[in-house]
């Protein structure tokens, strides 16, 4: 099913000569002299997809067995990172990514704000605030045409909708987690919206994916026919594979019997695969699965359990052919080559449990329309192999994800198509502003806007070797801090920290810190100052 809307024709703001003047590369965030030059007419369009709630070993590329050979390619002609991370969860990463900031600087500390309530400004606001510049307001001034289709979650209230933050166009879901077939009700009701305006999916024939899919389709014909002459930068923002577990028939079937084994094995499997593919090495322990995950061959019902991954790994599936789709239109319209495709998760896989939800209907069976399940801890450790934690943590196991980067025209002269370089979600900012040529502001719409953090990705586009700094996380109390190759992490029930040498140690299989406190005190030290100027609550 095609899903085409009718848009009214939107005039972008003038912007002066500027727009159309050449762009010159100056001097990269990471010290190295310009690589290139950006013109008007050679100005990449770029298209960032987010996954949501995937874990790092769910690609093919990464060592699963899910079919995706869309992102597959993508990466075997492009770049493929083994060391990125995100901000924890759903809505900080998206804050993150959209402006370049961690989450705390730009008002989305914990979760989404309710439409009703009445929260207190600053760092834990719950939608994006006016001291931050998101991705389409900076690409909009170089002259990009800005689109968005799929899940906000940066702010449910319409005066902070994607069309409020830059965006041309938005077609989506502005909350969380919803039915793939329809919207819930509850524990509160979901919005979709066209542009401005909330919308409602049809009664028959709706599958979220494809809805997503379909709409960026409509948008590039669309930006093809009208705007030819002007790069574009889209947003995707899949809701796939989150909870609820929703797939269609056809894509289910294909993982008919794959998961009938259990967990223990698929994990094992895809622990040798990722070897083989070089995304681990022999640093990389396979972590002991954790004591609340039952061994399958004592499950009751390990049939339902199967059922549950076939469903996950066919969600999957699904965005990976829209996905294809995407490809194709651009290789059709003779975009490809000069498009940058970037590809990453929000964050680990998700553990969670929502049986408490009580949405799910008896009789119903798990993947079709009124049922509500998630496929919890133990396919999760799967997901996540080989480290641990999960969503929300700080572990690696919560922050790392896949990243994948397509770009014929700018991602070349590399020997291989993998990279140790180490990158964070806030860096997505900063390549993009560089690529474009466009300029990141120290003011915009009357605001002071803050510094990002962020460095540009291309000289590792281009092969040359990435400087080291510190990166922070802290979500919920569970906070973190890697400096160069060390690693605490903070904020567990014991209110003990751990350490990690990253570098000999990327599972964090060995606690460090009673052998080196005075590393520990120096990260300790990094990490209050830098809670203090982000306003992080309850340090410790």
């Amino acid at each position: 099913m095609r899903y085409s809307f009718s848009y009214p024709i939107c005039t972008l703001r003038g912007y002066g000569a500027l727009l159309f003047g050449i762009f010159t590369m100056g001097v990269l965030l990471s010290g190295h002299a310009a690589l290139g030059q950006v013109s008007p007419t050679n100005r990449p369009n770029i298209i960032v997809i987010l996954a949501d709630d995937m874990g790092y070993a769910d690609l093919g590329c990464y060592g699963s067995e899910i079919s995706t050979p869309n992102l597959d390619q993508l990466a075997g002609d492009g770049l493929q990172f083994r060391s990125f991370y995100n901000a924890t969860r759903c809505c900080p990463s998206r804050a993150a990514l959209l402006t370049g900031l961690y989450p705390h600087e730009a008002g989305m500390g914990k979760m989404v704000s309710n439409v009703g309530s009445a929260p207190e400004p600053g760092p834990y606001q719950g939608f994006l605030n006016n001291h931050s510049v998101t991705l389409a307001e900076v690409l909009k001034e170089a002259g990009y045409k800005t689109y968005m289709v799929g899940k906000w979650h940066v702010g449910e209230r319409p005066e902070h909708w994607p069309r409020q933050r830059g965006f041309d166009h938005y077609f989506g879901l502005i909350s969380g987690a919803s039915s793939y077939f329809e919207l819930v009700e509850e524990p509160r009701k979901r919005q979709m919206v066209n542009d401005d305006d909330l919308w409602t999916p049809p009664n028959e024939g709706f599958y979220m994916t494809d809805a997503f899919t379909d709409t960026t389709l409509s948008f590039l014909e669309e930006h093809n026919q009208n705007e030819k002459d002007k790069p574009f930068f889209l947003y995707l923002a899949y809701t796939a594979p989150h909870w609820p577990l929703h797939a269609l028939k056809e894509d289910i079937a294909r993982y008919d019997g794959v998961y009938d084994k259990g967990w223990e094995h698929i994990r094992r499997k895809r622990y040798e695969r990722m070897q083989q593919l070089g995304i681990i090495d022999g640093r990389h322990k396979l972590s002991v699965t954790p004591e609340g995950i039952p061994r399958w061959e004592l499950l009751d019902d390990p049939q339902e359990w199967a059922d549950r991954m076939e469903v996950y790994a066919a969600m999957i599936d699904r965005m990976d052919q829209g996905i294809g789709r995407i490809m194709a239109t651009l290789k059709e319209q003779g975009k490809l080559d000069n498009t940058m495709i970037v590809f990453l998760s929000d964050n680990g896989a998700s553990a969670e449990n929502i049986d408490a939800r009580k949405l799910h209907n008896p009789g119903i069976s798990v993947g079709q329309r009124g049922s509500y399940l998630a496929y919890d801890e133990p396919w999760a450790n799967v997901s996540n192999t080989p480290y641990t934690k999960y969503k929300s943590w700080t572990e690696e196991g919560g922050i790392i994800t896949p990243f994948i980067v397509h770009w014929p025209n700018g991602v070349r002269n590399i020997k291989i198509n993998q990279t140790d370089a180490v990158g964070h979600i806030t860096d997505i900012m900063a390549t993009c502003v560089d690529v474009a040529g466009a300029t990141y502001p120290k003011r915009f719409n009357g605001h002071e806007i803050k510094d990002t953090p962020g460095v540009s990705l291309l000289p590792v586009f281009k092969g040359y070797p990435r400087k080291d700094r510190t990166l922070y996380w802290e979500h919920f109390g569970k906070w973190a801090v890697r400096d160069g190759d060390w690693k605490i992490i903070g904020g567990d029930a014991t209110e003990k920290v751990k350490l990690f040498n990253m570098k000999d140690d990327p599972v964090e299989l060995r606690d460090l810190s009673q052998q080196q406190p005075a590393v520990v005190d120096k990260m300790k030290k990094a990490y209050l100052k830098w809670a203090v100027e982000v306003g992080v609550k309850n340090n410790p």
